[in-house]
């Protein structure tokens, strides 16, 4: 197996799509990892997420959807990636059936993976993790993007940044105090959507996602 992890075919709703599974022996939890709607498995910060969570003994199991597998920006329809989504949770199982397994994603992934396990339990998934949920398009404050997460009865962890303009904090507050004790949330102060913060304010990509790897996976062992 290489650094980047262990290539993977998935068959879902009449495609096949590729995936890595990067798992060291000290792993205890996994973590199906979901790209956002403009990138794939193999962009710079997926593959920097599954390193960083790697290190602190999660492993990931990431995929492409069939429209980023195919070269496409439009992503595909939403019955099409919770199929993909429940794909990559089946073939975690038959991986890694020892580890406790969680779901979620960047952005976009994020919200598939939600839509799916609102829909029907994903197989063998514990809990859900979000990175950089998007509750509404930029500038556009609205939360209709989570009512499905009422139907959802896994715990929750929400990784947000409080300058993340697809997620305003004030409505997000909301969202997850309605939720009640199934949702939890990590706020990164001045973060945007892609975690990212300026330099003027203490910038520091690298530590930053250090930081998001060691509370997911704490996370992860309360709840495995």
């Amino acid at each position: 197996m290489s650094e980047d992890g262990q290539r993977l075919e998935l068959a879902a709703a009449g495609a096949t799509v590729s995936a890595r599974l990067l798992k060291s022996d000290a792993a205890r939890s996994g973590y199906l990892l979901a790209h956002g709607a403009g990138t794939h498995m193999d962009h710079a910060g997926v593959r920097a997420t599954a390193a960083a969570l790697q290190a602190h003994a999660v492993a990931t199991l990431r995929f492409n959807f069939p429209y980023s597998e195919h070269g496409s920006r439009r992503p595909d329809l939403p019955a099409v990636c919770h199929a993909t989504v429940r794909a990559a949770a089946t073939e975690a199982q038959r991986q890694a059936p020892q580890l406790g397994w969680f779901a979620g994603g960047r952005s976009f992934g994020g919200r598939m993976t939600s839509q799916a396990q609102a829909a029907a339990p994903l197989p063998g998934v514990r809990g859900l993790v979000f990175l950089g949920f998007p509750l509404h398009p930029a500038g556009k404050p609205a939360i209709e993007r989570a009512r499905h997460l009422q139907d959802i009865r896994v715990p929750m962890l929400f990784v947000q940044g409080t300058r993340d303009a697809l997620a305003e904090r004030a409505l997000l507050e909301t969202v997850l105090q309605d939720l009640g004790p199934r949702a939890s949330v990590e706020w990164l102060e001045h973060a945007d959507h892609s975690f990212h913060v300026a330099k003027r304010d203490g910038g520091g990509d690298a530590a930053l996602l250090a930081r998001v790897a060691i509370r997911i996976a704490t996370w992860m062992d309360e709840h495995r």
